[in-house]
């Protein structure tokens, strides 16, 4: 098992990074009447998550700290589902779009509530065991 020394090598960075990326090149075909609300909020609220995911890493000494962004991550994980919810409503995506996205957004949120649950694993700078490493990073 290696050790996970950057925030950049947790799977729920790499996932929350890539599915971010994901609704970038998808809202940019949202109409221009959305560009300063829902095409502005989902692209925020998608990049928040892997943003307070980084912030959480950085805070792994505090452990109140790490469990407040990881949080925060998981509350805009939460909050970008909801915006795709009015992607789809408005018709701006499709079913296997939304459905795709998602359930991309349940597995962040799960990986996410399990390190919330084992903060202190993280925050006592020891190394994972190796069934929860897969969890984590490729």
């Amino acid at each position: 098992m290696s050790v996970i020394k950057f925030h950049q090598d947790l799977k729920v960075f790499q996932k929350s990074f890539e599915t971010a990326q994901e609704i970038y090149e998808l809202s940019k075909s949202f109409p221009k009447e959305e560009l300063y609300s829902l095409t502005d909020q989902i692209r925020r609220s998608s990049r928040s998550v892997s943003a307070n995911i980084s912030e959480a890493w950085g805070k792994r000494k505090y452990e109140r700290s790490f469990i407040a962004k990881l949080t925060d991550s998981e509350g805009e994980a939460r909050e970008t589902q909801t915006w795709l919810q009015f992607a789809l409503a408005c018709e701006y995506i499709n079913d296997e779009q939304f459905g795709k996205l998602h359930n991309e957004y349940n597995q962040i949120i799960g990986m996410l509530v399990i390190m919330i649950g084992q903060s202190e694993k993280w925050c006592s700078f020891s190394s994972l065991n190796k069934e929860d490493d897969h969890l984590y990073h490729d």
